[in-house]
């Protein structure tokens, strides 16, 4: 089955590990003889930079370290033949997403693996500090003598090579006397440091000349201004939905109720879920202001949610795996990178899209991309956000315009539109077939961004300070916030949420609609230093804003689907062919029309041609399908030579909304008969 969905196959590649201690499995368990168990060999690239580091020491015995531990998922074709259909919209199965005990019976790790990486981490002197329903994951915590023993290393202290300050991390590459397969664990070093995708000064330090005209202090974009631009008219605000935010810092909950009241917005309630022994107090001062950007954005875009998550701990696999077993919001963000990829955060990914959860990652705040992207920002199955500069007609007013992000090409510093071409990944089916000729962008890896929004003229409060702030972090929660207002919609219409929504806005921005759907962003560049001619805004997709910026109820339109949803399958009619006068094969085409809403559909048929016979119309009980047939007529029998092309329009009367269905009918000439002469007796 041909993937449509853009998930890789069950032998994709994944990029090796880049820091952090993201140690990935490149030798399997070998058994020694009787059964006994012998030592994964682990690698990590980390243990390369290492390799041409001298240790300044070795890292104090009594401290004590957070790991986590990862273990493969099974059935991983089932899987992704799995997700195909989920985002297939002509398959019976689109959008029946699964929950998180679903997921885990049918993909997680055995129970008895799970068991035995815990016994693995008890009998090795070390804590189990936290447990996953999805058997994917065991945090733990341990000395580093305890650490050292269980993974057959020496643990010391380096100076990083372009970083000022020291980083830990293994001096060789580890081992674990495990005989389960691990992807790999993490935290046993520090030597990539997660990094908020913001650029921000003090708003009394702000260059005035940026400011455009919102309604904040000395003219920023706060509160109101990014709905009445970005979703002028729409009523929908994110009710009975919670988003969800990925945060490596804490915040002060009274900045966020400062920014409310001088937004003039009701508030919405905030949950903490504090993973990897993190307390939630802010750490320092970018990391505490990305906290609170993010939810300031969030809310300003979606007041009416139920709840703003904020997840906080250290290790990104913790947390991701808590929001995804978790399954509180249907819409995730993160607007921090952390320099390291690797199997288990992308099993995470998939497990989002198999749940029906939304994630939406920053691309960047450096521009162009040379080399490397900063991951995960070119995962392949989350939706990665660039920025833009936004121009209104004033306050709340209406959006005018907008340009690519770049405070380089405006001489205010290096900062711009995260934008390039993944090193790791391969160009996902929902990419191909774009022309990238203009764009610079690549046939063969992933590109990025997918979309864009604001990143320019921000007003944050944090700190008990008010901020100018720009960045790739302003645009992503908003658009998790949007999606909370796309799965309003969703629940209205009795349908389940979008999920990833890469799918989807690839289709629509090759579409007759791409106009519609999106702001196209065609002014601007992301270039930097490094990068002098690389990337620059063109019609269409580039990899400075993606396919653009949302146009209201226009985007959330394009992606709801009606109440009573028609599906049709196949989606494609047949190629027939035949002589003149007949037979003609096939001769018919049976379909089944189905209805995944929670309501009762009417539906008609009409062809375009009378040699094609359709249904006239029908019905269809909620959560049912019927079968019909589409045929040939008996006018097909007295066509001339040649090709014909028609269509079936099938209309779902319930929502307004039709889908075209192509045949072709080849009529070929009659072959004269062959007449074979036979010579006449002669007689002598």
């Amino acid at each position: 089955m041909k993937n449509r969905s853009g998930f890789p196959p069950p032998e994709a590649k994944f990029p090796r590990a880049a820091g952090r201690g993201v140690l990935l499995l490149i030798t399997l368990v070998l058994l020694v003889a009787g059964g006994a168990e012998a030592a994964q060999t682990l690698h990590t690239t980390t243990a390369s930079v290492v390799a041409g580091l001298k240790p300044i020491g070795a890292l104090d015995n009594a401290t004590n370290l957070h790991f986590s531990l990862s273990l493969p998922l099974r059935n991983r074709p089932a899987l992704t033949n799995l997700l195909q259909t989920l985002y297939d919209p002509a398959s019976r199965n689109f959008h029946r997403f699964l929950t998180p005990a679903e997921f885990a019976r049918q993909f997680g790790p055995s129970e008895s693996d799970y068991q035995a990486l815990g016994d693995f981490v008890r009998s090795n002197g070390l804590e189990v500090t936290g447990t996953h329903p999805n058997r994917t994951l065991l945090e733990g915590r341990g000395g580093v003598a305890a650490i050292e023993k269980a993974f057959h290393v020496h643990m010391g202290l380096f100076r990083h090579p372009t970083e000022a300050r020291n980083f830990y991390a293994p001096e060789s590459e580890p081992a674990a006397d495990l005989n389960v397969p691990l992807l790999g664990v993490e935290g046993l070093d520090n030597y990539a440091a997660p990094r908020p995708c913001n650029e921000h000064v003090a708003l009394s330090k702000a260059p005035g000349v940026r400011f455009q005209a919102g309604s904040g202090l000395a003219g920023t974009y706060i509160g109101g201004d990014f709905r009445a631009a970005y979703t002028p008219g729409v009523s929908l605000a994110g009710s009975n939905q919670s988003v969800g935010l990925l945060e490596f810092d804490g915040y002060d909950a009274g900045d966020i109720s400062q920014y409310e009241a001088t937004a003039g917005e009701a508030g919405v309630a905030l949950t903490n879920v504090l993973l990897d022994a993190f307390d939630g107090s802010p750490q320092s001062e970018d990391g505490q202001l990305e906290v609170s950007l993010d939810i300031e954005m969030t809310v300003s875009m979606a007041p009416g949610l139920a709840s703003v998550i904020v997840y906080e701990g250290e290790i990104a696999e913790d947390i991701l795996n808590r929001m995804a077993t978790d399954d509180l919001a249907n819409q995730l963000s993160c607007s921090w990178t952390w320099g390291y990829a690797d199997e288990a955060m992308e099993q995470i990914y998939l497990q989002f899209a198999a749940q029906g959860q939304s994630m939406f990652q920053a691309s960047g705040d450096g521009g162009a991309y040379v080399g490397a992207i900063a991951s995960p920002a070119d995962a392949p199955n989350i939706t990665v956000v660039g920025g833009t500069t936004l121009t209104t007609t004033g306050p709340a007013g209406a959006w005018v315009s907008e340009t690519t992000w770049s405070w380089f090409s405006s001489g205010l510093g290096p900062a711009a539109s995260g934008g390039g071409v993944s090193t790791a990944y391969p160009i996902p089916t929902w990419q191909r077939g774009l022309n990238l000729s203009k764009s610079q962008g690549s046939a063969t890896m992933r590109n990025i961004p997918d979309v864009a929004g604001i990143a320019d003229n921000v007003l944050v409060y944090s700190d008990g300070s008010s901020w100018y702030v720009g960045g790739t972090s302003c645009a992503t929660p908003m658009w998790a916030a949007l999606t909370s207002l796309i799965n309003q919609a969703q629940a209205a219409n009795g349908q389940p949420p979008v999920g990833f929504l890469n799918p989807a806005l690839y289709a629509l921005g090759q579409s007759t609609n791409d106009a519609a759907t999106f702001h196209d962003i065609t002014t601007g560049n992301n270039t930097n230093t490094a990068s002098p001619t690389e990337f620059y805004a063109v019609p269409g997709y580039d990899l400075c804003t993606g396919w653009g910026t949302p146009t209201g109820s226009n985007t959330i339109s394009a992606l709801t689907t009606p109440a009573g949803s028609l599906h049709i399958s196949p989606a494609s009619g047949f190629i027939a062919a035949g002589p003149m006068g007949g037979p003609f094969a096939p001769a018919t085409l049976m379909l089944t029309l189905s209805n995944s809403g929670a309501a009762a559909l009417n539906w008609a048929a009409a062809s375009t041609a009378p040699w094609l016979s359709a249904p006239a119309a029908g019905a269809i009980s909620p959560d049912a399908a019927t079968t019909v047939s589409v045929g040939l007529s008996s006018v097909a029998s007295t066509l001339a030579a040649g090709a014909y092309n028609a269509s079936v329009w099938w209309t779902n009367l319930s929502a307004q909304t039709a889908q075209e269905q192509r045949f072709t009918l080849e009529v070929l000439p009659q072959q004269a008969p062959v007449i074979v002469s036979q010579p006449r007796n002669q007689v002598v």
